[in-house]
């Protein structure tokens, strides 16, 4: 009877482990020229890099529109934006020129003009 459940324990530490590998794997050649394959650890967690990218980009984004169109122009379009919808208020707000977007279209306006 205990070899029935430790064959049945090993079939299912074997089907638990197909599982893993078949999300993805990692094969490595031990000492003893083996081949062995061993389950890719996952990631989880936020994109933090992905997030900074992103709010960076935005920040770069805005510093070429402040760059371009000039600081007079800029603070009349968001004037009329604050006088549209909800929507168009809250581009509004975020449009709104700040340090960074500043200092990105001081060092931009020679290159767009």
């Amino acid at each position: 009877m205990a070899n029935v459940q430790t064959f049945e324990r090993r079939l299912k530490s074997i089907g638990e482990k197909r599982e893993r590998l078949a999300e993805g794997y990692v094969s490595k050649v031990g000492k003893d020229g083996l081949i062995v394959f061993r389950p890719k650890r996952r990631e989880g967690g936020f994109p933090i890099k992905g997030l900074a990218f992103l709010v960076l980009g935005f920040f770069l984004f805005k510093g070429v529109i402040l760059a371009h169109l000039g600081e007079g122009t800029f603070e009349t379009r968001l004037a009329q934006l604050s006088q549209g919808s909800v929507v168009e208020q809250a581009g509004a707000f975020i449009m709104q020129p700040d340090a960074v977007s500043q200092t990105i279209a001081q060092q931009i306006r020679p290159f767009v003009k």
